[in-house]
């Protein structure tokens, strides 16, 4: 409360407005520099996790390299492909996808 009373209070050199635009500053800048990269990086993000397709060689969250190999309906998940032999597959969520790995879909 003590500060809104000396915004109130203050005298000479431009009033309220010469205390409050330095904060009004301080904001933009913390949103373009903070606010708006992260958001255009969840966007990239999400629209990765929409895109997946069997084939693709993803990396999980938890550093598991791995081919989808099957996509279900709900669109939360999917299976992937970990080893050749044996065979193992396991069943993750699209948000424990971390990326794609380089080369693409699998050769095979």
């Amino acid at each position: 409360m003590g500060f809104f009373f000396y915004l109130l209070q203050a005298q000479g050199g431009g009033g309220v407005f010469g205390l409050l635009l330095p904060m009004v500053l301080i904001f933009v800048l913390f949103y373009f520099m903070i606010l708006m990269p992260q958001r255009k990086r969840q966007k990239a993000i999400d629209e990765m996790h929409n895109n997946l397709k069997i084939g693709d060689r993803v990396v999980t969250s938890g550093g598991i390299y791995g081919t989808i190999v099957g996509l279900r309906e709900d669109k939360r998940s999917l299976s992937l492909k970990v080893s050749e032999n044996p065979v193992v597959r396991i069943e993750i969520t699209r948000s424990s996808v971390a990326g794609l790995q380089e080369g693409g879909e699998e050769s095979k």
